[in-house]
């Protein structure tokens, strides 16, 4: 974690009145309810949408990938406030990240490491204790963050009863993901399985551009060896499948059937693209 430094300079946030919210909270439980009244208390112009409540309970890094890969089908001065927080209460920082015109409100824990990543400008801040005292936030729960901290502070971002600069202070960096980005050689790129979805389709950290200089690439997860199709369609039902899907990273799936069960492979599974043609 780095130490906090002045940087005079910082780029104007126009919020735009949009909030998303992201966490591992899922829907059985008030939580999810609780934020939203806390912010529409706030700010009750303010629109909230849900990106997703599913996200692997105490993995951030699931919820940073999903978040650098949807961010931009939000309108720009979208606040993207994202809770997945297994150090809630300890002395973490809270970071926010502004990039491409969007702002990124999560714990300091490695979940805004892949829009960092992704965002050479990123302008990076921690949220100090006096901007929280400003707003009213003294004694926020050792346990609730998200209704505490994250929600109010959202809220007066998005309202612009407050700015990012009366909240925190520059820093250099942020926490690094707990998932390595993929290595990329000559003829190979090797990536792990990141998150499941719905359907059980295994989603890998590779993406596109790692692939672009293959002439024929191969997909090797497990004991499979899978040529890259186009759509679930160009297989039987249940052949497995590998893809670039609708977000532009290989998905593994199975067709009409849920691949992590017919395969038996899980988040964190290594996979690696080969090319299968030697170049010259």
């Amino acid at each position: 974690m780095s130490d906090l430094i002045d940087h005079p300079e910082t780029a104007a946030f126009v919020p735009s009145g949009v909030i998303t919210l992201t966490s591992d909270f899922g829907l059985r439980d008030p939580f999810v309810g609780v934020m939203k009244g806390r912010i529409s208390s706030a700010a009750s112009a303010v629109r909230v949408i849900d990106l997703t409540h599913e996200i692997l309970a105490h993995w951030p890094a699931e919820a940073g990938f999903w978040l650098a890969r949807s961010y931009r089908y939000f309108p720009i001065g979208t606040v993207h406030v994202a809770v997945v927080d297994p150090g809630v209460g300890t002395a973490r920082d809270i970071a926010m990240v502004l990039a491409e015109g969007h702002l990124f409100l999560a714990p300091d824990n490695g979940l805004l490491a892949d829009v960092v990543e992704q965002t050479p400008n990123a302008q990076l801040w921690h949220l100090d204790t006096r901007g929280l005292a400003s707003l009213g936030i003294n004694k926020p729960s050792a346990t609730f963050h998200g209704r505490d901290i994250f929600a109010p502070v959202a809220a007066a971002l998005a309202s612009r009863q407050i700015s990012v600069e009366q909240l925190g202070r520059r820093v250099d960096s942020l926490v690094p993901s707990w998932v390595d980005e993929p290595t990329t050689s000559r003829d190979r790129v090797n990536g792990v399985v990141i998150t499941i979805d719905h359907f059980g389709n295994l989603i890998t950290n590779v993406g596109q551009a790692s692939c672009s200089g293959f002439v024929d690439p191969i997909v090797h997860a497990g004991k499979l060896a899978l040529p890259l199709r186009r759509t679930y369609g160009d297989v039987t039902p249940g052949d497995p499948i590998a893809l670039f899907n609708s977000f532009g990273v290989i998905e593994i799936a199975v067709a009409e059937r849920r691949a992590a069960d017919v395969l038996g492979l899980s988040r964190g599974a290594p996979i690696t693209v080969r090319d299968g043609v030697r170049r010259i």
